[in-house]
């Protein structure tokens, strides 16, 4: 096998789909602390889904999606210099921290957390009507424990 058939989503371990969600759920919420501004985060929460490049009966990712909008529009770049600094400690390293080609030119922050197995994609919606970040972040790839079954949400 070469590099290029090699899975580039990390391996995570083993656990319950449960305990990854909940894991999950938990660096949302650091997320959302990080953010150090008031603000309401949006109600969906994390998704299961099979892990690319390996057997979807027996390995799985979480993935969660949200928005956060800031109570104060002035607040959405604040709320992104904060990310950037916290997501930049405690196991955390930026990767990649970019303007799109979107015509709004927003902002993009990509960080991920290797003893965590976890990374966050933010992007500042910052020019739309509601200042808001879309944030998402993912886990690596979980395997599920012998004799369990994957709960897909």
């Amino acid at each position: 096998m070469n590099n290029d058939d090699t899975p580039k989503i990390p391996l995570a371990g083993t656990a319950r789909t449960d305990d990854a969600v909940a894991a999950v759920k938990a660096v949302s919420s650091q997320i959302y602390e990080f953010t150090g501004v008031p603000g309401k985060a949006s109600e969906p929460g994390p998704g299961v889904k099979a892990c690319e490049g390996r057997d979807p009966e027996k390995y799985f990712q979480v993935y969660h999606p949200w928005n956060f909008a800031p109570t104060s529009a002035a607040d959405n770049d604040v709320a992104m210099k904060h990310l950037k600094e916290k997501l930049s400690t405690g196991g955390w390293v930026v990767k990649d921290d970019y303007v799109d080609n979107s015509p709004n030119k927003n902002r993009n922050l990509v960080a991920d957390n290797d003893s965590k197995k976890m990374s966050v994609s933010v992007v500042a919606y910052s020019k739309d009507d509601r200042p808001s970040l879309g944030i998402a972040v993912t886990s690596g790839c979980y395997r599920v424990p012998e004799g369990e079954t994957i709960k897909h949400s």
